[in-house]
C-alpha cells in the first residue's frame, strides 16, 4: 500500500470518525498507556518484541479516540506515534475498527521520518484497565509485520 492509498484510507477514517462521534454515546476519559508487547512474524530477523513505552488515549466517543506516546520500536530505536482510534463495531464486549496515525523512528522506513499508517485494532476494556491488541503488517523489507498487545489504564472518567 503506497503513501496516497494510506493517505486517502486516514481521511476516510477520520470523516467516519466525526461521523460516528455523533451517533455513539459522548465519553470523556483519558487512559495511559504502556507500550507494546509484539509476537513478530519473520522470527529470523530476531526483532525487539519488548517495545516499552508510555502513551495516552483520549476516548470521546464509544467508538473514537485520539491517542500518542512514544515508545522502543522492534528495530531497537524509540518511535513516536500519534493518531485517531475508530471502532465502530462490538462483539462480545470487544471493540473491533483500526487505528490511523503518524509514526517515526524506523531506520528503513522514510530514513526514520514520519510515515501514516493503517493498522486493524481490537480493544477490550473492563472497568479500568483494557487492552489494545493490533495487527500489524509487513511492508516491504522496511516494517516488520506482527501481532502487538497494548496494556491501558484508566486514569479518569
Amino acid at each position: 500500500m503506497n503513501l496516497q492509498k494510506i493517505g486517502v484510507a486516514a481521511l476516510t477514517l477520520c470523516a467516519c470518525a466525526a461521523a460516528s462521534a455523533q451517533e455513539t454515546e459522548k465519553r470523556s476519559e483519558l487512559w495511559l498507556d504502556t507500550g507494546f508487547a509484539t509476537y513478530h512474524f519473520q522470527k529470523e530477523l530476531h526483532l525487539n518484541g519488548r517495545n516499552t513505552g508510555l502513551g495516552v488515549e483520549y476516548r470521546f466517543s464509544d467508538a473514537s479516540s485520539l491517542t500518542a506516546g512514544r515508545f522502543y520500536n522492534s528495530d531497537r530505536k524509540y518511535s513516536n506515534y500519534a493518531g485517531m482510534y475508530y471502532q465502530p463495531w462490538t462483539v462480545a464486549g470487544i471493540k473491533l475498527g483500526g487505528v490511523v496515525g503518524g509514526f517515526d523512528g524506523y531506520p528503513k522506513m522514510r530514513d526514520g521520518g514520519w510515515f501514516l499508517a493503517l493498522i486493524p485494532v481490537a480493544t477490550f476494556e473492563y472497568k479500568r484497565v483494557g487492552i489494545n491488541i493490533a495487527v500489524v503488517p509487513t511492508y516491504k523489507d522496511r516494517l516488520h509485520g506482527g501481532i502487538s498487545a497494548q496494556l491501558k489504564f484508566k486514569l479518569w472518567e
